[in-house]
């Protein structure tokens, strides 16, 4: 009989979440582990219930992760899809799947309770409703959330980095600021179990973070592409005359972007680069473009003119400011309320370190996010390989109208930061462009032509031929 880390060599590389993939791993060890209850009684049986941190190493280098393992004598059908196997004579799965395992996490959280290695943390006047059945969300990359009622999700994180999750540390400043475009934080699960050499005196290990929750909420990019499919039926409509025309929500959304912009900046600080540091990020650009080059045939065409439009933005007459920011905006990080916009998901990209997604920088980072967006919501739509010129046309003024409306919301916002001099824009949406070219070769190659177009309007409008 297979042992439980047998099973996980087999079943963790077949998580969405995890990021090792196609790699050999060389070890699978257990940084922590603890019975959080030897019987949970369910009405379909009795769970037995492990908290584990999981080291994996790998060629990628060492990677931690965290499962909630269940143990039951047979598996109920509706958590036959979170079968990890058999081991010791019992089922095990994973927990976070079962609702009866989800509602006793979130009575924990509720009191604040010590379980195991975890700690369970109400935020200050919390107001937490422990009875509240809890369902998982389908589809999600990274981590895995659960919905409890209409008031609040839990975000697990599977992958961990030691220290406090910025999606924790922003929500909290931003809500403490009584903003209106973010979630209040409610409670924390944290845990001292990656401290180096154990040293509790460090900062904790975010384990999970529940916030409140929007109910009745549009995704942004759902409701953006429900409206370019809008226009793409009309065979005789400008973007402006089509009902599901976006442009004042675009614009809206800019409003609610530099209101968390402007609050993060009172929370966190801003700090003015050197001219040398400055340099050193446009330098940075142009080397990722060649590493880039080296792989993907349509950037190794244009890459002197994408040097050369990085190389506009070297030498500026004002500063460059960095701060806090959400750091991977885009549509689908956002909601429609029924009052506003609200602005989602502060961790960072994923692929980045914990420090990394910590860092200070531009404003255009997470502007030229949002306007990538707009460009991929209005292109991918169209077929594979379309050469129909109204439609690429009209793709295109959807695109272009929403752009424009977003920074101009942007820009008309109260206490609204300067977004700085056009060529360091160009230069953060170019850098996003050409990574999307790559990542679009690699994945989805038929829609590649949708970015290396950005690429090509973006030279162009850095002044280069």
């Amino acid at each position: 009989m297979s042992s439980l880390t047998e099973l996980l060599n087999d079943w963790l590389p077949r998580q969405r979440w995890f990021a090792a993939k196609g790699v050999d791993l060389h070890s699978i060890t257990t940084a922590s582990t603890g019975r959080l209850t030897e019987r949970l009684d369910t009405p379909d049986g009795a769970v037995a219930l492990d908290h584990l941190i999981l080291q994996v190493q790998s060629p990628l280098g060492r990677q931690h992760y965290q499962l909630f393992v269940g143990w039951r004598d047979w598996l109920p059908d509706r958590l036959i899809h979170a079968a990890i196997g058999e081991a010791e004579g019992r089922i095990a799965y994973d927990a976070l799947h079962d609702p009866a395992v989800a509602t006793e996490l979130l009575a924990g959280l509720a009191v604040g309770r010590r379980w195991g290695d975890l700690r369970l943390v109400p935020e200050p006047g919390a107001d937490i409703d422990p009875t509240a059945r809890g369902r998982v969300i389908s589809g999600e990359q990274s981590n895995t959330s659960i919905i409890y009622g209409d008031f609040g999700i839990l975000k697990v994180y599977r992958r961990l980095e030691p220290g406090v999750n910025p999606d924790v540390e922003i929500h909290r400043a931003l809500s403490a600021a009584g903003s209106l475009h973010v979630a209040r934080a409610l409670a924390v699960m944290e845990s001292d179990a990656l401290a180096p050499d154990g040293d509790p005196t460090t900062e904790p290990t975010t384990l999970g973070f529940l916030s409140s929750f929007f109910a009745n909420s549009a995704d942004g990019w759902a409701m953006a592409t429900a409206s370019v499919r809008d226009l793409l039926a009309e065979g005789d409509l400008r973007a402006d005359e089509v009902g599901g025309d976006f442009a004042a929500e675009s614009f809206r959304l800019g409003v609610a972007v530099a209101e968390v912009h402007r609050d993060l900046a009172a929370a966190f600080g801003e700090v003015t680069l050197s001219g040398a540091a400055w340099s050193d990020i446009v330098t940075a650009m142009q080397v990722e473009a060649g590493r880039v080059a080296g792989h993907v045939p349509s950037i190794a065409e244009q890459l002197p003119q994408i040097v050369a439009t990085f190389e506009a933005a070297r030498t500026l007459d004002t500063p460059v400011v960095v701060q806090r920011v959400h750091g991977d905006l885009h549509l689908g990080q956002t909601l429609r309320t029924l009052t506003g916009w609200a602005i989602i998901d502060f961790e960072g990209e994923p692929a980045k370190s914990l420090p990394q997604r910590k860092e200070r920088q531009l404003l255009a980072k997470d502007i030229a996010g949002m306007l990538r967006s707009f460009d991929y919501a209005a292109h991918h739509l169209l077929p594979t390989g379309a050469t129909e010129s109204q439609q690429t046309y009209r793709a295109a003024e959807w695109a272009a109208r929403n752009r424009a409306a977003f920074l101009d919301g942007y820009r008309s916002a109260d206490g609204a930061l300067p977004l700085g001099a056009q060529a360091v824009i160009t230069a953060f949406e170019l850098d996003k462009a050409v990574y999307e070219v790559a990542y679009e070769h690699g994945n989805r190659p038929v829609w590649e032509p949708i970015p290396l177009h950005a690429v090509a309007t973006l030279i162009t409008a850095g002044g280069t031929k």
